[in-house]
Parts: C-alpha cells; sequence; structure tokens
C-alpha cells in the first residue's frame, strides 16, 4: 500500500513562523513534522509515499529529496494552485490508481497504529475509512458520528458549541479505495469531509470511522506548537529523539556542548552541536535546535529555539518561539506567547510583550518596548561603521560570508590594480578571517601586502608606505567573542565619514567588481616590517637624553603583539627595561576591564619594588597606553592625557592640541599655561586624526589611552607615545608623581541612558530647549555650559539605541547633580 503526505498548506495561523518556511518543515524536538509522519508511515510500512506540496514547495522537495536517508521512497506531486484537501491528492491519482492508499497530513503530529487502521479498513470493505479521535474542545475540528459497526452516520466542519454533538473528531488520516477519485473533479478546489464525503453517504457508499488510540495534535495554532514540544519531551507521544538522555528528560544532541556550571532542569532537548555556556538555566520544554549558542546567564523556559540562533547573555525567554538565523543580543526579555520569525535581530535589553508576532528579516532595537506585532516595518539596518570600524559577534554577527562581501565592497571602491595592506591580531577568528579578507580582495583585482600578526600601529604605518588602503582585523577590545573590521585609507587612518558611506552603499547594492582571470590580484609577505617600523619611530620622535639619563622602566606587553616590536625599540633606545608578558597569547586576544586593572596593580607592584622610574602597560594590539608612576600607583587614562599634555605643551611652547569634547576643560587650562591651544572635536577617531594632522598639531588623544604623536603619526600609536614619554621624563628629571601633582583635579561624570532610534531626534530636541540661555556648543552633540562653568554633553551613540552624557563640576558632588538633571531631561523626552 502507498501513502500520501499532504504538505502544500500555507499554514496561515502560525504564522510568521510560516512566512518564509512550509508548515511541514517546522521542527518538533528539533525534527520537521513531516519527518515524523515519514517516520511513522516507514514503521507500519508504508516507505513508498506520495508528497503533495504546493506552498513552499521547493523547500520540502529540497530537505527531503527522494526519502532515501529515511529508508523511503519518496515522489511529489505539485499543485499549481491551492486544490483542496481531496483535490490535492486527486492530483497524484496517476501513482494511487492501482491499490488502496493511505491519506495522512504532514503537519499533524501523532502516533497512531496505522497498521490497525488498515486491518479495520479491510475488514469493513470501507471505501473510504476515516480515522477518528477525541478530543476536549472539537470546535476546530469536523466532529463525526459512528453506529455500533463503525460506519459514518454524520459529519460537520468546525461546529460551534450550540452545534456541538459529539467529541469525536476527523483527524484527516484515511484509507481510501481508487474508486473514490470519480467523486473528485480535477483541477478544482474539492475537500474531502466537506465535498466527497457528504456524496458518499448521501449515495449510501461504505465510508467507515475508526476511533483511533494513541496521540494526535493538530499544530495548527502557536498554542498547540509549542504544546507539541512539550509533550514529545514528556513522552506523551511516541517519537524518536536524536541525541542522548543524560538524566530523565535531558537530552542531548551529538555534538553539543554543556558547560557544568549551567543549570538544566528536564524535560528539555538540547539539538546538536549547540553550546550552553556557564551560568545559564534551561527549565522545563524547552526545546534548543541545531548550533544555538546560549550565552551565560541566560533564562531559558518552555522557549522554542530554532537552528543556528544566538542567545545573548543575561537574556529572558519564557513560552516564546525563536526563528532559525535570529539574533536575541544581550538582556533582552521575550515574553510569553511571543513569536519571533527567521533571521531578525532583537537588541539588547529590549522586551518583546507576550503575544507579540515580528515577521522575518526584522530588527527590533536595543532598548525597545515592543507590545504590538511588528509585520510590515522594513528591517531596520543598523549603521554598518561604528565607533571600531565594522563589528559584532564572531560567527554570528561577522560571518566569514560577510566579510568576503564587505571586502569584495571595499576592494570595488578602489582602482584596480591598487595594493592593500592586510593585517590581524593574534586571535584565531582574525586569521580565519583575514583569510577571506584576502581572496575577496584578490578576486576584485587588488594586489595585497599581508603582515600577518601586528600591532595596529604598525598596520596603520605600513598602509601609509605606498598602499591605496589597508584592512585590520582584531578582537573587539574587552568583548573576547566579537571581531571588529577596521578599514584604513592611504594615510593608515580610519575611513572619512564619506568613504564610510561610500563603502556602505556599495555594501548594500551588492554591486561587487570581479576580476578577470588574467587581472586576479597579487599577494606578497613584506619582510623587516619591526625593523622598519622601529627606525620610522626613532627617527621621528625626539628620544635625545634617554641613554644618558640611566632611567629604568617596567614594560607590560600584555601578552600581545606590542611584544613583537619592544624588543628592537627598547634595544636601540639604550633604556634600562624590564619587560613582563612579552609571550603571545592567542586564547586571549582582548582582556577585560578588570583584568587590565589587575594588570595594572601588579605592574605597580613590580614599579615599586623595582625603583623604576614609571610603568607602562600595552593593550594587546599595541595601541593604547597605560601609566603606573614611580610609587606604584595607577594614573587613571584621563590623568595620563593631562600629563603627557602637560609634558609636551611645557617643552614645545606653542602649537595646537587635539582632544574631544568629551575631554576635562582642565585640558584647556594646561594647554594654555603653556601656550598651547586646544582644538576641540567630536568623538569620532577620524576627526581627532584630521586635527592631529594639522601641520601645527602637537599632541592629540581620547582620554581613554589612545595617544597621537603628530611628528610621527597622526592616529594612535601607544609605542611612539612610549617613545616620546621616555624622552620627555629623561629631559625633564621630573617623575610622572610631581607632575600628576601640579595639574589640578577634574571631576568628569558620565552615565548612557537607553534610548530608542524613534526618539533620539526627539530627546536632542528637547536638551536644546531645555538650554535656554544657557551656552550651548554643538560640536558634537549638545554641550550645555552652565554660568559657573560647569557642563553637560548629551551625545547619542551613532551605532546603538543609546544616549551618552558626561558632567562635569568643582567637585563629584556638583558633577554628579549636574548628571542627575540632565538625564532626567532625556528620559522625560523618551516619556
Amino acid at each position: 500500500m502507498k501513502a500520501v503526505v499532504m504538505a502544500g498548506g500555507e499554514g496561515t495561523r502560525l504564522r510568521p513562523m510560516t512566512a518564509s518556511m512550509p508548515k511541514p518543515l517546522l521542527p518538533v524536538a528539533n525534527r520537521p513534522i513531516m519527518e515524523h509522519v515519514l517516520r511513522l508511515l516507514k514503521r507500519h510500512g508504508l516507505s513508498e509515499t506520495v508528497v503533495t506540496v504546493q506552498f513552499l514547495a521547493s523547500l520540502v522537495k529540497n530537505y527531503f529529496g527522494d526519502g532515501e536517508e529515511l529508508g523511503m521512497d519518496l515522489t511529489y506531486a505539485h499543485e499549481e494552485k491551492p486544490l483542496g484537501t481531496a483535490g490535492s491528492v486527486k492530483n497524484a491519482e496517476e501513482a494511487l490508481k492501482d491499490d488502496s492508499f493511505l491519506v495522512i497530513s504532514g503537519d499533524a503530529l501523532t502516533d497512531f497504529d496505522l497498521t490497525e487502521l488498515i486491518r479495520f479498513h479491510r475488514e469493513r470493505g470501507a471505501l473510504v475509512t476515516v480515522c477518528l479521535t477525541r478530543v476536549p474542545n472539537p470546535l476546530e475540528f469536523g466532529i463525526t458520528i459512528v453506529d455500533d459497526e463503525g460506519r459514518v452516520e454524520r459529519f460537520l466542519e468546525k461546529p460551534t458549541w450550540g452545534q456541538v454533538f459529539s467529541d469525536t473528531v476527523n483527524t484527516g488520516i484515511y484509507v481510501m479505495e481508487p474508486e473514490v477519485f470519480d467523486y473528485v473533479d480535477p483541477d478544482v478546489s474539492v475537500d474531502w469531509s466537506g465535498d466527497v464525503f457528504p456524496r458518499l453517504m448521501k449515495e449510501g457508499r461504505p465510508i467507515f470511522g475508526y476511533v483511533a488510540e494513541g496521540y494526535w495534535e493538530d499544530v495548527g495554532t502557536h498554542e498547540s506548537y509549542v504544546k507539541a514540544q512539550a509533550d514529545v519531551l514528556e513522552g506523551k507521544v511516541d517519537v524518536e529523539i536524536d541525541g542522548f538522555e543524560i538524566s530523565p528528560g535531558v537530552w542531548i544532541a551529538e555534538g553539543a556542548e554543556v558547560h557544568p556550571d549551567a543549570k538544566l532542569r528536564g524535560p528539555l532537548y538540547v539539538g546538536d552541536y549547540a553550546k550552553i555556556e556557564a551560568g545559564s538555566e534551561v527549565r522545563e520544554h524547552t526545546v534548543i535546535g541545531s548550533n544555538v549558542v546560549v550565552k551565560a546567564d541566560a533564562f531559558l523556559h518552555r522557549a522554542v529555539v530554532h537552528d543556528n540562533v544566538y542567545i545573548g547573555p543575561g537574556s529572558n525567554l519564557r513560552g516564546c518561539v525563536i526563528g532559525k538565523n535570529t539574533d536575541v543580543m544581550r538582556a533582552a526579555r521575550i515574553e510569553d506567547g511571543a513569536v519571533i520569525g527567521d533571521e531578525c535581530l532583537v537588541g539588547e535589553e529590549s522586551i518583546v510583550q507576550g503575544n507579540v508576532r515580528v515577521y522575518p528579516f526584522k530588527t527590533v532595537e536595543a532598548g525597545a518596548f515592543v507590545n504590538t506585532s511588528v509585520i510590515w516595518e522594513a528591517r531596520g539596518q543598523a549603521q554598518l561603521f561604528g565607533a571600531r570600524g565594522v563589528s559584532g559577534i564572531l560567527n554570528v554577527e561577522i560571518t566569514p560570508e560577510l566579510v568576503v562581501r564587505l571586502a569584495s565592497a571595499y576592494a570595488t571602491t578602489l582602482k584596480k590594480g591598487a595594493t592593500v595592506t592586510t593585517a590581524r591580531d593574534h586571535s584565531r577568528g582574525a586569521r580565519a578571517l583575514k583569510r577571506a579578507v584576502i581572496s575577496a580582495l584578490q578576486a576584485s583585482a587588488i594586489d595585497v601586502r599581508d603582515l600577518e600578526n601586528v600591532p595596529l600601529p604598525v598596520a596603520r604605518q605600513q598602509t601609509a608606505r605606498g598602499s591605496a588602503g589597508g584592512v585590520m582585523i582584531r578582537t573587539t577590545p574587552g568583548v573576547p567573542d566579537s571581531v571588529d573590521i577596521m578599514f584604513f585609507d592611504e594615510r593608515g587612518a580610519d575611513l572619512s565619514q564619506a568613504r564610510q558611506r561610500k563603502l556602505d552603499r556599495v555594501y548594500a547594492r551588492q554591486e561587487y567588481r570581479r576580476a578577470f582571470p588574467g587581472e586576479i590580484g597579487d599577494l606578497r609577505f613584506p619582510a623587516s616590517v619591526f625593523d622598519g617600523y622601529t627606525g620610522s619611530v626613532l627617527r621621528a620622535v625626539d628620544t635625545s637624553g634617554i641613554a644618558e639619563s640611566g632611567i629604568k622602566v617596567v614594560v607590560d606587553a600584555a601578552n600581545g603583539s606590542a611584544g613583537l616590536v619592544l624588543p628592537s625599540l627598547l634595544g636601540r633606545l639604550g633604556v634600562d627595561a624590564l619587560t613582563i608578558n612579552p609571550g603571545l597569547d592567542e586564547a586571549r586576544p582582548t582582556e577585560s576591564a578588570e583584568t587590565r586593572r589587575a594588570g595594572l596593580v601588579r605592574l605597580g607592584e613590580i614599579v615599586s619594588s623595582a625603583r623604576a622610574a614609571f610603568g607602562v602597560r600595552f593593550d594587546p594590539v599595541g595601541e593604547r597606553l597605560a601609566l603606573v608612576d614611580e610609587r606604584g600607583r595607577i594614573i587613571e587614562d584621563q590623568r595620563a592625557l593631562l600629563v603627557l599634555l602637560d609634558l609636551i605643551a611645557a617643552e614645545r611652547r606653542g602649537g595646537r592640541v587635539a582632544l574631544p569634547v568629551t575631554t576635562t576643560r582642565i585640558a584647556e587650562q594646561v594647554a594654555a599655561y603653556h601656550g598651547t591651544q586646544v582644538d576641540w572635536t567630536t568623538t569620532s577617531p577620524d576627526d581627532l586624526t584630521r586635527a592631529a594632522h594639522l601641520d601645527d598639531a602637537v599632541f592629540g588623544g581620547d582620554g581613554r589611552g589612545g595617544l597621537i604623536i603628530p611628528e610621527f603619526s597622526s592616529v594612535f600609536d601607544a609605542t611612539a607615545a612610549f617613545a616620546r614619554l621616555l624622552g620627555l621624563v629623561a629631559r625633564t628629571q621630573l617623575s610622572l608623581s610631581q607632575i600628576d601633582a601640579r595639574i589640578p583635579r577634574a571631576h568628569v561624570l558620565r552615565r548612557d541612558v537607553v534610548t530608542p532610534w524613534a526618539v533620539k531626534g526627539l530627546v536632542m530636541r528637547r536638551v536644546v530647549e531645555a538650554a535656554g540661555d544657557r551656552s550651548v556648543d554643538t560640536t558634537d552633540g549638545v554641550r550645555v555650559v552652565e554660568s559657573d562653568g560647569r557642563w553637560v554633553l548629551v551625545l547619542p551613540d551613532p551605532a546603538e539605541a543609546v544616549t551618552h552624557l558626561w558632567a562635569e563640576g568643582p567637585d563629584d558632588a556638583a558633577a554628579q547633580e549636574l548628571l542627575d538633571h540632565w538625564c532626567g531631561v532625556v528620559d522625560s523626552a523618551e516619556a
């Protein structure tokens, strides 16, 4: 006997899950519903099966193919238009006309004894046998009454409660004889229970009803879909579950990684190659698909998560469904009954209320509170470039496929035959992605100079030596599972806003240039990169007096790429230096704020015991510098900026200093005292670089360890800053603590306020209105200056749904009061 699986319905009640996936492919316990149906057919000897398809038919065909993997023989009958339950089977008549056949839905979960159903049909000599079951609520189904012999007496499709005369319903499973096709017109929409069965009964043809024992669930609503998952996990339905039951009700599939400190409370299912991190909690009736990542401290209860989903740290998912390839970011909350479609982005700290539907390819912005369904709105693609280039979570937001497209877009903005310098940090992720970048550049007729693993300033300096641009891939500072793809111009500086927009447009249009075979770019590996870089630093930076001073320093390379340059530099400077943590640690390409702080504390202890003049600590890519004075005390980044400013301004007695508007106004006092002028810039590194590139620029910095020495380069360079500091200290014969002590104390506080994108403009307008007659500076954001000199800066983040605020006062209490007031202004604008 053959079987027919009906798999052509659209499943409109299950949208948005079925907006981009046919209902039979919806996973239950990580297998498509239809696969459970096919396995049931095979168990009962029905391995030769015709599948009727219509909606998204190619997806069904591509998934199951000819059925060989299931040990079945599958063929397909395609409907050009919906033909109804009977019309779709009529469409497969040619394959079914020779013998009895069984009809079953491809989107209902059941474990009925089909062998017994077929035996009943044959014993009764039925033309049609309808498989029935008893349900507590028959309103959504066709109810049926049978006599003592099982002959059907009455049908009624989807009754009201006033029409209910039975709890025995039609499951849509039938055993039929080929003669039934005589009652079905071809190429028109015909239903079994609404059109065919009433005719058969009127003519007295033998229609029987078999009341089956076992499990049956018509997965037609979101509630029934979630219930079906729970029933499988509870063992209420006899289906196969892939994986191993490591404890009662806890199923773990092949290749899944569950950290010992993760909490699992079954029944639940973890799909193949999923990863559950420490501190996360996965509770009852949760189904986690293949390749899903559940980050630390996430909480999932009765959640159904499809394949390739990222669940960010601290997120909270209860009774919801998450479509495949969706990213749920940090601290997001998704409530009972909510459904997130395929390939969505749920931003940080956002809340999706219960029963909300978010359709595929949509973005819920960070901090948003969503209480209505998101259906028609276009996907709000975030700005491609952020503060650190193009950034995102490795293999979640930043994949090799995206990197290839991005590098192709960058190459398209350059001339054929141009040279691009590529580099990376010492992480495995950066190494893998850089290879994708190189391939894409070469395929776009670009020659590549690959520096491999070098400090970021070296990559910038080498790019400036004859390349049309550069690409550096590094681990995002402080975020070990994220990467930054940084694009440079011909000066080694970050791309300007205009060039970023140009790259963004090419990427969005996907209009990539491809090289002809003879135009494929060359790949070279330049030699003596570090010696060339060190020589350039020593030729540009004033290091006089260092060798004669006998100065002693402690240098912490932080197991990063700065350690590759330091031996050559320190040897040629002739300084007495103790270097710690020089080796590369591939497992730690970045460091958390806590690790950095602990490293500085340790550096301070060594400086103090070694009686060194000071200590410096490089960041892992050699871009930023942190200082410890001769007493072993940490000089905070903002103070370190002022110390360098004081030393350089005192020596130069003129020129201009480039600083972002977030810097304390104490810097203005220090510069003015030495006859130097401050150029206030935006917080964009591009603007800071441009200001530091002017002829009379003598210094620049961002107050976060980024220091610019203009005589060598107009970008952040920790090695050049270290060499400059050595020369200054050697020549002044002053200790860092003495210099620090002569600079007034600054009191700058900062706070971030979550601000939905839709109200950012309103927030800034309200800030300007609230400023009234106060002095207002709009260099970057809105800086409001009080009559007594106190100021607050309100700055919307260009890449995230956040507003940043800085406030400075004569003491912390005054700064805090000012900050509280303006945070209130921002909050009131959002209300």
